[in-house]
């Protein structure tokens, strides 16, 4: 657990599916940037191929928060090719107007996509459905990831 303004409390960052199925969890201390484990939630996703074959490490599309714009995480996603959308912050789209045409191009940004983005949102909300995940009760960092882990997999059973 960390130490944050309201005291000692943890965050669970994750990756969702489009049917709201938790794919990768890590629990971090609570004053721990999001952007910080950006990379990390993603390369845990790790996705079963039906029949032979390793599983799919890759999402096909990604759509994210103004938190997670920054120029390493949009050049860790062109690498890897996978499409993004996440809008641009306004102190970003500031300082790349005031350098001209030397600030280069603003991202791509397709509002339609990122409608979708509330799937995270909610299975968040599915996850906190189970009592010992909404309260953290649980002492230990790795207990209350074993805790979400137990909730995402019933989540995913049940759908």
């Amino acid at each position: 657990m960390g130490r944050s303004r309201g005291g000692f409390t943890s965050k669970l960052h994750l990756s969702a599916d489009g049917r709201c199925r938790p794919l990768s969890l890590i629990v971090t201390p609570g004053q721990r940037a999001d952007c910080t484990q950006f990379k990390p939630v993603l390369e845990k996703i790790r996705v079963p191929r039906s029949g032979l074959g390793r599983p799919r490490k890759k999402p096909d599309s990604l759509a994210a928060d103004r938190a997670y714009s920054n120029g390493p995480i949009r050049e860790y996603l062109r690498r890897r090719e996978i499409r993004h959308t996440i809008p641009e912050k306004t102190d970003s789209q500031g300082a790349r107007l005031r350098k001209g045409t030397g600030g280069g191009r603003p991202p791509g940004f397709d509002e339609a996509r990122y409608k979708k983005r509330n799937t995270v949102e909610r299975a968040i909300n599915l996850l906190k459905q189970y009592r010992a995940v909404a309260t953290r009760y649980d002492k230990r960092g790795y207990v209350f990831l074993g805790t979400a882990t137990a909730a995402a997999l019933a989540i995913w059973l049940r759908s």
